[in-house]
């Protein structure tokens, strides 16, 4: 039976390195793997995958609208599907989440999520929420805190270098807008305590 998987972590983490390196390894073998990541998600442009370490891969992209289900069980009549990954997995809605079980269930394709648990005001993202409920395995990506503790909170800054403490969940960016912390640093940085 194949699985539905969630890889989280805070930024800076590898998450999409290791997304690009499994895909990888099944391709080597002669596998056919599928990748999606979000649309307004265009830092490595539009319908690509990045790596801080430079590597990349097309992708397909999915917004609200997108049935992954439909287009991922369409894609495997045409040629099998060995592995199907997603990056950006926080960026799905709930209603993806469970269309990623119904791949892993139905279509017996293992599916690989990787994404952020938390924003950046210690909350859960929706589609993160539901993938530590109903995924069948977690696997947790660790990173450092300048202090050396495992960092597990991220904070958003803006231009000025000043700490984001309300706004829209989702506001795409990398090092220059955030920092991962370990939760007594993110405590002290954000909160102020």
């Amino acid at each position: 039976m194949a699985k539905l998987y969630f890889n989280y972590a805070a930024m800076n983490a590898g998450k999409s390195t290791m997304l690009l390196q499994a895909s990888y390894n099944y391709q080597e073998r002669g596998m056919r793997t599928l990748i999606f990541t979000a649309a307004f998600d265009n830092r490595a442009g539009f319908g690509r995958v990045a790596s801080r370490i430079g590597l990349s891969s097309d992708a397909r992209t999915f917004d609200e609208s997108t049935d992954i289900f439909a287009q991922v069980s369409a894609l495997h009549a045409e040629a099998p599907v060995a592995c199907v990954f997603i990056d950006e997995a926080n960026f799905l809605s709930e209603h993806h989440v469970w269309q990623l079980a119904g791949i892993a269930d139905r279509l017996n394709i293992p599916v690989m999520a990787y994404g952020l648990r938390t924003d950046f005001q210690g909350k859960l993202f929706p589609a993160s929420k539901e993938l530590l409920a109903i995924a069948d395995e977690l696997r947790e990506i660790r990173t450092i805190c300048h202090c050396g503790r495992k960092a597990t909170m991220v904070a958003r800054f803006d231009n000025e270098g000043n700490v984001v403490k309300e706004g829209a969940q989702i506001d795409v960016g990398g090092n220059e807008k955030y920092v991962s912390f370990c939760r007594r640093h993110w405590v002290e940085t954000v909160k102020g305590d």
